[in-house]
């Protein structure tokens, strides 16, 4: 038995690197598990391109697998520029992809936005126009 979940620990972290559609929620209990979709913008622009609504639309139907699991957006920009400036863009870059997952048929009450601003110079300039998407257990419900 003990064996059994050794395998079971070693095993659930390479599922989780598998793509979306490869997860079994069975298999998958804690959706903070699952592989996190990144969603790429160019320099200075919070507008989706075709591949970034095809990544949304894959967390929406990975979302639409594990139920009631909150679905958390982080909004990044790069460090160029002023303070307020990149704050805000990564605020419009995670509301619209908010916007997108709600249209792809997730609860607004699901989804949590978080602006993050800037990121570090140390980081690839591609990596800080990002919106990543976390999947977390859905907050408890207060008793009744």
């Amino acid at each position: 038995m003990h064996r059994r979940m050794l395998l079971a620990a070693a095993v659930l972290p390479l599922l989780a690197a598998c793509s979306g559609a490869d997860l079994d929620p069975i298999l998958v209990r804690d959706p903070a598990n699952l592989p996190r979709p990144v969603v790429f913008f160019n320099e200075d622009s919070s507008t989706l391109d075709d591949a970034a609504k095809a990544t949304i639309r894959e967390a929406a139907d990975t979302a639409d697998r594990f139920g009631d699991a909150r679905v958390n957006v982080f909004g990044y920009a790069g460090p160029m520029g002023g303070a307020d400036f990149n704050r805000q863009l990564s605020d419009a870059r995670a509301r619209v992809v908010a916007s997108q997952l709600r249209q792809n048929g997730i609860a607004s009450e699901r989804i949590f936005v978080v602006s993050r601003g800037p990121v570090p110079f140390d980081m690839a300039p591609i990596e800080s126009r990002r919106v990543e998407i976390r999947f977390a257990a859905p907050a408890p419900r207060p008793p009744q």
